[in-house]
């Protein structure tokens, strides 16, 4: 009952606080506290409203609708994304169970993991001469490192009595990995996946300012255009986009949760 209570009073405050939210913005944008034509809060609506009722409208690779734009953001933050993981896991698995590897690799980590997806981006577009693949490529190079390091962390937390246990019972090192491991670790793995994501879908706005398609160079294309509204109705697709990946790893990590 009280949960049910919480939720609901949750809603109301949510709704209410956004409420509040939008008529603060109007009459700032409307009495001109900021600056000078900037656009409100019923400009930025309409503007989302109409863009949502058409979004997969196309009359040229630099007039697509917001949904397409939405989908090809979405497709090479997934592709990079996925291959990000598919390198991660096994290399921080490696790393957690190897000294060795541990020493060898770390520094490698500690150097490329600060680096700007800026940075990527022309040395992307160089050696791949592709938009495309550069776009893809700058996503897996920045999303690497959280899942990375965290499966890295999980497998050298993991209860030495479990991997005892496993070696006494004559289990080959496949299959430890295979039953022991990666089910414990599981909470790691998917913790440093959901911050792995909020990276790729951060970085891909950016680089695709550079890139001619995608939500990104959306907002490019708008600001030449000095629409400020369709940028602020890209910056609440971006984030609620953002918003529903998230979830999505949170519903994940509920489902691995270990703690009682």
């Amino acid at each position: 009952m009280n949960k049910v209570i919480s939720k609901r009073l949750t809603f109301v405050v949510t709704i209410f606080s956004l409420l509040i939210f939008i008529i603060i913005w109007q009459i700032i944008a409307q009495q001109g506290l900021l600056v000078k034509n900037f656009p409100g809060s019923f400009k930025t609506i309409n503007a989302l409203i109409w863009w949502v009722s058409d979004p997969f409208f196309d009359n040229g690779p630099n007039d697509l609708g917001i949904g397409f734009n939405l989908l090809i953001s979405l497709r090479r933050v997934l592709i990079g994304y996925s291959l990000a993981v598919l390198v991660a896991i096994p290399l921080g698995v490696l790393m957690g169970m190897s000294k060795l590897a541990q020493s060898s690799l770390n520094p490698y980590v500690q150097l490329l993991k600060p680096v700007s997806p800026l940075a990527w981006l022309p040395v992307g577009l160089f050696v791949f001469r592709n938009s495309e693949i550069t776009g893809i490529f700058v996503i897996f190079i920045t999303s690497i490192w959280p899942t990375l390091i965290n499966t890295a962390f999980g497998v050298a937390s993991i209860n030495p009595d479990y991997l005892r246990v496993s070696k006494s019972l004559g289990a080959s090192k496949s299959i430890t990995i295979r039953r022991v491991i990666l089910p414990a670790i599981m909470p790691n793995i998917l913790a440093g996946m959901r911050i792995s994501m909020g990276t790729a879908w951060l970085v891909i706005v950016a680089a695709e300012m550079l890139l001619g398609t995608g939500i990104g160079y959306f907002i490019w294309n708008e600001w030449n255009n000095l629409s400020l509204e369709n940028i602020f109705v890209a910056i609440i697709i971006i984030g609620f986009t953002g918003f529903i990946l998230d979830q999505f790893f949170g519903f994940l990590q509920d489902k691995f949760d270990y703690s009682i």
